[in-house]
């Protein structure tokens, strides 16, 4: 559990990674040594687990967002997951509850890089049993609030 000032802490890097110590404390009411100790102390305990920059895909070009369900023979789960994961279309892929399956988010270009990624590298994947595809039309939010 996270305290109040804490949770600020959390909220305001979620906010902008970038938020300096300062402004925190001035946020919080606390001073730049409190936010910069306890910062500290949540990446000890693994609560921050690293500081990142959000990219908006579409103004790299991935302007395709899809979402899979693949579904593998147990045996290959892992061999498949660690397949796709060396991908760079492939943005996350998490093993789901039920019959050994994968949900990937993958970003790409175009339809035609679509096409292919499903093609030439998820249907050559042996041990596969099934895949299901969505694609993203709009984003009304995502994990941290902001548009990817």
């Amino acid at each position: 559990m996270l305290d109040k000032v804490d949770q600020g802490i959390v909220d305001c890097l979620v906010e902008d990674g970038r938020m300096s110590y300062v402004d925190i404390g001035k946020r919080l009411n606390i001073s730049r040594v409190s936010v910069r100790d306890r910062v500290q102390q949540l990446k000890e305990k693994g609560i921050i687990e690293r500081f990142s920059v959000v990219v908006n895909s579409e103004k790299t070009g991935k302007t395709v967002s899809a979402f899979f369900e693949v579904d593998c023979e147990p045996a290959s789960l892992v061999k498949v997951a660690e397949t796709l994961v060396e991908n760079p279309s492939v943005a996350s892929c998490y093993q789901m509850t039920g019959p050994s399956t994968l949900h990937m988010h993958v970003l790409v270009d175009d339809f035609k890089s679509l096409e292919l990624f499903i093609n030439e590298e998820l249907y050559a994947l042996e041990g596969i049993t099934r895949v299901e595809s969505h694609i993203l039309l709009r984003r009304f939010k995502s994990r941290s609030g902001l548009k990817l």
